[in-house]
């Protein structure tokens, strides 16, 4: 299914998309697509307080590494990310919901997917709220996948990743989105340094397949595209119209 303009239909509207997407998400991940032992489940962080919260939720200090899963995922030297482009950082440094990966040795969240919503846009406040949350999840350890599937704003001029990719790597050329594709899916290792693998698309493309790391050098291909259809066809039939039309 073609991505739609989400710019047609106002915030409310989209956040009854995107709760119904991460429940999608969560149901497709825990239906088999996560290895054993790992689970998902939608939950809210706060932007200024994940380190707060992943720490709270973590291990104890010191915890014992992860098992390697024996089944269900890729690892990254056999099989690569597929992706239009792979960065490398020279340095690393309004609640909503968030689909959190966890791990039954303790509970331990690995890994975090992120859509962006109408109002992580909407002030300069709320951009570095949800730049700080992906940068401290990072720090922290867990592995981000970042889905930005609305346009460029004031407050965004390189849309969402670019502005996490600024407050990674300061030593980078200025970020700049490629012409015609003003929307970004991006998966974030959380190494060091952390690596990015991105994906620009335009509306009416599909999404495509992007990697959730649950290790640096393992991973799992998110069913963003299933997933996104399912959300879609449980909307209200006059939003489906809406977003459906040709444009003009």
């Amino acid at each position: 299914m073609p991505v739609h303009d989400w710019t047609r239909v106002d915030a409310g509207t989209f956040h009854g998309f995107h709760t119904a997407w991460m429940t999608h998400l969560s149901e497709a991940l825990n239906a088999g697509r996560l290895p054993e032992g790992y689970y998902a489940l939608p939950e809210q962080h706060g932007g200024r307080l994940i380190a707060d919260v992943l720490t709270l939720h973590a291990s104890p200090p010191g915890p014992q590494p992860l098992p390697r899963p024996v089944a269900g995922g890729l690892a990254v030297a056999e099989v690569p990310p597929k992706a239009q482009y792979r960065r490398t950082a020279s340095a690393a440094r309004a609640r909503q919901r968030t689909l959190t990966i966890r791990h039954v040795t303790g509970h331990r969240v690995v890994a975090l997917v992120e859509i962006v919503s109408p109002a992580n846009k909407d002030r300069p406040r709320h951009v570095e709220d949800f730049v700080t949350k992906v940068v401290g999840a990072l720090g922290q350890g867990v592995h981000v996948t970042l889905v930005d599937l609305l346009p460029p704003g004031p407050h965004d001029p390189q849309g969402m990743d670019g502005a996490v990719w600024r407050a990674l790597d300061d030593a980078e050329p200025a970020y700049q989105l490629p012409a015609g594709t003003p929307l970004t899916v991006a998966s974030y290792v959380a190494d060091t340094p952390v690596e990015a693998y991105a994906e620009h698309l335009a509306i009416g493309r599909p999404l495509p397949e992007m990697p959730l790391f649950l290790m640096p050098d393992y991973y799992i291909y998110l069913p963003l595209e299933e997933t996104y259809e399912a959300a879609f066809r449980g909307m209200p039939e006059v939003w489906r119209e809406v977003l459906a039309a040709p444009p003009g």
